[in-house]
């Protein structure tokens, strides 16, 4: 996975967890954040991924620290650059597999396209 795509998940993510743990409008804030990336388009894409990440995981996801990414961080990694399968990482039901493998798909075409021009 390219450098500014790990960059841009890390950020996103991290802003995710702040703006929903606020009560803040999530994708106004996930768009201000990736804007900087000339990626505010991905703003609903991550959304929607972290929203099927937990929904998954059946809990929050957990933000890292400005010098450690969090192993919910990193399984979000490996599964967006292929080197963890989302069914062998998470224990849900096979609807909400179905759901996961769909964002993920998504904000990797998403990830590719925006990335393409930076």
């Amino acid at each position: 996975m390219p450098l500014v795509s790990i960059e841009i998940t890390t950020v996103a993510i991290r802003c995710w967890r702040l703006a929903r743990d606020a009560g803040a409008p999530v994708q106004r804030r996930l768009y201000d954040a990736l804007a900087r990336f000339e990626a505010g388009v991905l703003a609903p894409v991550f959304d929607a991924l972290l929203g099927a990440c937990e929904a998954a995981l059946g809990r929050r996801i957990e933000a890292g620290t400005s010098i450690a990414r969090s192993a919910d961080e990193r399984l979000v990694l490996a599964m967006l650059d292929g080197s963890q399968a989302a069914r062998g990482s998470v224990g849900c039901d096979a609807g909400t597999a179905s759901v996961l493998d769909g964002a993920i798909r998504s904000t990797r075409i998403m990830l590719s396209l925006a990335t393409a021009r930076t």
